[in-house]
């Protein structure tokens, strides 16, 4: 078959995020292409009104693929969708799909999906964003219905005094990895069970920016799967498209949800 009649999927990032594009890649595989257009840049404005930007600019950014036909399209950026809530959120994606004439999903209402399939009631949260960010990503899935257990903090970075220093893009995979296990145990040990934590929670790593393969793929080999924004949004995406996807060819991590999902159903 001929590879550039594969489906292809539209991914709206920020402009700094160096994760989101290699995580689709790899979580997709061969089968569906991935085109990717990113927010403008906000010099000077603080978190909040950066985010609140890119709301704003969203019909713009989507409209910047011009006449590449896109089968569907992900909003890899969940933090600004936590600030419309998960109605708001809800709403906005179902316009844009409207205007578009294609599904457009934010990472925030493909991971919302993904908990659906899986008949996940409770998150333990890991969080890579500041206190304040990180409270409203909270009081998000609380209004979706979710029941959030526990908060895991992953700071970048601390200064002298012991400060947090808050940079999904600056998280490296060995520190997430050092910090949940320093948080949840060991999984697959008394204290640590891969994809839940020890109340029973399913791990959630929110944010579209912080690395996470290595961590997913350690806490993955039983139990409920470990979700991530990119992860949920790979495993929608591919359904989004799955009638034009001519092969399996996706990451064992997308399959197993599958699985699991269709156990849970």
């Amino acid at each position: 078959m001929d590879p550039f009649a594969f489906p292809r999927l539209g991914v709206v990032v920020p402009p700094e995020n160096p994760t989101a594009e290699p995580e689709f890649h790899r979580l997709l595989g061969a089968a569906l292409h991935v085109h990717t257009a990113r927010f403008p840049t906000t010099p000077g404005a603080g978190l909040k009104d950066m985010l609140e930007t890119y709301n704003r600019v969203l019909p713009d950014t989507l409209d910047g693929f011009g006449a590449l036909r896109l089968d569907a399209a992900v909003i890899a950026c969940s933090a600004s969708h936590y600030l419309l809530g998960p109605r708001g959120d809800r709403e906005l994606c179902e316009a844009l799909s409207e205007r578009a004439g294609f599904p457009v999903r934010s990472s925030t209402q493909a991971t919302l999906a993904a908990c659906e399939a899986l008949g996940v009631r409770r998150l333990t949260l890991v969080s890579p964003y500041e206190p304040w960010l990180t409270g409203v990503s909270r009081r998000f899935w609380e209004a979706a219905g979710l029941t959030v257990d526990r908060v895991v903090l992953v700071p970048a970075d601390r200064d002298a005094d012991g400060a947090d220093h808050f940079d999904p893009y600056r998280v490296t995979p060995a520190a997430l990895r050092e910090r949940i296990r320093a948080e949840l145990g060991e999984p697959g040990v008394a204290g640590g069970r891969p994809g839940a934590s020890a109340g029973g929670s399913a791990v959630l790593f929110t944010g579209t920016g912080m690395g996470t393969l290595a961590a997913l793929e350690e806490w993955s080999t039983a139990g409920t799967p470990p979700l991530s924004s990119n992860l949920a949004s790979a495993w929608w995406a591919r359904h989004a498209v799955r009638t034009a996807i001519p092969s399996p060819e996706a990451h064992p991590l997308v399959r197993r949800i599958d699985v699991r999902s269709r156990a849970a159903a």
